[in-house]
């Protein structure tokens, strides 16, 4: 059973999936998916949507079961290799864990689980890049109100709530000139960026907040005063006042100090997730609890400021806890997981299974 799901991880990982790339993974998915009996198709925005029946129960309500399809960069060419019950990368890209590992056991358990309920399974695309696949989700097809995202790193933890997240997009226009002869005539676009950057407060502000400003770009040539830089900009907290307000005074701070070296500025601030929470006893919390018990796991709650496909579907009305799929050092070279935490995921899995059909 382990070695089966090991061999189709090491495959899918090959596959490559960058965000945006992920057609071929999910049409091999597709096929996957249509092996073992399910009625599943892609949606018009290229997410992957799945049925699977009720086996050895009666009339119990429908569960979802999700992951994303896509990876961050470097993702492409990932050569696995396993070394002392480990696998890794060859260093040079990332692993893929994040999210083929919770899809290669969600299709393990899915294969052996003697017991459960209606499945539906919905992996979407361009998790990633700002969850743009579950928010084009075609969620007509879903009639499940509960379920377990496998998208969480460590099985002892269970992800009850998420932030609001807001991006946002700077840029400055200045006067060109050349830098040698006359810099004087010019207004220097990436100075008036540094100097905006410089004025906001970045990082972990308290226990539930944070900023960044994560690419900065500008000029053309060394010795011109450059009339153009961009940055991108993302500030993100539990609270959703708290996130609108940090927006806002981020938006003030750069165009007051823009506007302080005669620059000019445009912003486009997209609040691309509300936060959202569920109740720590939960009914998805409580049977993800229960099963984590069967593999000597005692899982406790807990909030990310990082984001899920999960506040998506708990703001479309579906109760979704994320669970752990094993995988550490995500979106780095170093990503690797352990294959005795997927199995501890899959058993998991199954007892997930088990109890929403009892």
């Amino acid at each position: 059973m382990g070695k089966r799901m090991i061999d189709q991880f090491m495959e899918m990982v090959q596959i490559d999936s960058e965000s945006g790339h992920e057609a071929e993974f999910i049409d091999y998915l597709l096929v996957e998916f249509k092996k073992l009996g399910a009625d599943a198709h892609k949606d018009t925005y290229g997410n992957l949507l799945a049925k699977f029946p009720a086996k050895n129960s009666v009339g119990k309500e429908p569960i979802l079961l999700s992951c994303h399809a896509d990876t961050v960069m470097p993702g492409q060419g990932i050569k696995p290799k396993i070394e002392n019950g480990v696998i890794r990368s060859q260093g040079d890209t990332i692993l893929g864990a994040d999210d083929k590992a919770g899809i290669a056991e969600m299709l393990e358990a899915l294969r052996t689980a003697e017991v459960r309920p209606p499945v539906e399974v919905a992996i979407s695309r361009q998790e990633e890049v700002g969850l743009l696949g579950v928010k084009n989700l075609d969620f007509s097809f879903l009639h499940a109100k509960r379920g377990f995202l496998l998208d969480n790193d460590t099985l002892d933890t269970i992800v009850i709530g998420g932030p609001s997240y807001f991006a946002i997009d700077v840029d400055v226009q200045g006067r060109s000139a050349h830098a040698g002869m006359e810099p004087e005539k010019g207004i220097n676009a990436i100075a008036a960026a540094a100097k905006a950057i410089a004025a906001l407060r970045l990082g972990r502000l308290d226990h539930e907040t944070t900023a960044n400003v994560g690419v900065i770009k500008g000029g053309i040539i060394r010795n011109g005063v450059p009339a153009a830089a961009v940055f991108l900009a993302e500030c993100r907290s539990l609270q959703h006042d708290k996130a609108q307000a940090l927006a806002d005074e981020m938006e003030r701070i750069i165009k007051r100090e823009v506007a302080a070296v005669g620059a000019q500025v445009e912003i486009k601030t997209n609040n691309l997730c509300r936060a959202v929470q569920i109740a720590p006893d939960a009914w998805t919390v409580n049977t993800a609890q229960k099963a984590l018990v069967t593999v000597g796991i005692k899982a406790k709650t807990t909030f990310i400021t990082g984001f899920t496909d999960a506040s998506i579907y708990n703001n479309h009305g579906i109760e979704m806890a994320v669970v752990g799929i094993g995988a550490r050092d995500e979106h780095s070279s170093e990503e690797h997981i352990h294959i005795a935490d997927m199995e501890k995921a899959l058993a998991m899995l199954i007892e997930i299974l088990r109890l929403s059909a009892a």
